[in-house]
């Protein structure tokens, strides 16, 4: 069973940054692609970022030159994805989930989500 534990979430004033943390265990034959969702109160879940095995990223326009995510990548490393969130918006309060894509082993598919994190912009 794959597993994800993210980290990280807080309050913050306008303005600041906070880095979360996600970290994959389990049986992963191969990761496709890692990705950060949030979803704000009354709103639908919506993709923050995403990053593929080959290192490609894509982002929301709302966070763009705001939010950087990566990817730990090292043998002796958990598969780890990070979003370092910069100049932070009351707009930007949701709960931030994380996303795995990939393979537990050849022939099977696996789509894991973590429990969330909340992050909290004060005006």
């Amino acid at each position: 069973q794959v597993q994800l534990v993210e980290s990280g979430g807080g309050l913050v004033q306008a303005g600041g940054s906070l880095r979360l943390s996600c970290a994959a265990s389990g049986n992963i034959y191969v990761i496709n692609c890692m990705a950060w969702y949030r979803q704000a109160p009354g709103k639908q879940r919506e993709l923050v970022a995403s990053i593929t095995s080959g290192g490609s990223t894509n982002y929301a326009d709302p966070v763009k030159g705001r939010f950087a995510i990566s990817r730990d990548n090292a043998k002796n490393a958990k598969n780890t994805v990070y979003l370092q969130m910069n100049s932070l918006k009351p707009e930007d309060t949701a709960v931030y989930y994380c996303n795995l894509n990939g393979r537990r082993n050849p022939a099977s598919r696996i789509d894991v989500w973590g429990q969330g994190t909340q992050v909290t912009v004060s005006s």
